[in-house]
């Protein structure tokens, strides 16, 4: 059997991380004068942050587009004390890496911040592969980043499957022809990722655990 592949997303999906860019988001927004719905910014969470500023403040100069990312990154670091795993988070990685799967950790996080999510994780040794927002110019919803975490992880897309909780990591992992199983644990509706093209949806990584048996991840375990 050839080698097969997960490729995870982190921030929603294994660390509960997203509604805490909200908050920095929403006060990088406040500090500029502008208002900005937090659930608006929300369904914006895990797009490329140029993206995510273009369909909320796209009418802004570029400047203050800049700006915004430096103050979400300020604010961003100080809620990164109140960082949580996910249930199951964990457990569903030794899972899948006890089953010969090999976990690439498919994410455009920023340097600093892809630190502070991996130490919380702590799976190096069950990790064979980390992206970062190093290996592109374009972030989700743009493929690039599952072609890095294929390449990464020495696999075709038809052996690997994406494991994400926002549109944008179905999105990007159906551009590159890799299926893709969707988490609500980042805040995102099932119909919404269903309808990005999702194979399944989970609540979350422990609703997944449960069900890995009779998911689409078996037809990766090694025979």
């Amino acid at each position: 059997m050839p080698s097969t592949a997960v490729l995870l997303d982190i921030d929603g999906t294994l660390v509960d991380s997203n509604f805490l860019h909200v908050e920095a988001w929403a006060h990088a927004f406040v500090d500029l004068g502008l208002s900005v719905p937090s659930w608006q910014i929300q369904r914006s969470i895990g797009a490329d942050s140029t993206e995510l500023l273009g369909r909320l403040i796209g009418d802004q100069t570029e400047e203050v587009q800049t700006r915004a990312k430096e103050l979400h990154s300020t604010h961003y670091d100080e809620l990164v004390p109140r960082l949580e795993l996910l249930p199951g988070a964990r457990e569903l990685i030794t899972d899948l890496h006890d089953r010969g799967v090999r976990i690439v950790l498919a994410t455009s996080a920023p340097a600093d911040e892809l630190q502070a999510l991996l130490k919380l994780l702590d799976i190096e040794d069950e990790t064979y592969a980390v992206t970062s927002s190093e290996d592109v110019e374009k972030a989700k919803p743009e493929p690039d980043i599952i072609s890095v975490a294929l390449q990464k992880g020495g696999i075709d897309a038809d052996h690997a499957i994406m494991i994400g909780d926002s549109t944008w990591d179905i999105t990007a992992a159906g551009k590159a022809g890799v299926r893709a199983i969707g988490l609500l644990s980042g805040g995102t509706g099932e119909d919404d990722l269903m309808q990005a093209g999702a194979i399944a949806v989970y609540d979350g990584a422990d609703d997944l655990r449960l069900h890995l048996a009779d998911s689409a991840l078996t037809g990766l375990f090694a025979q």
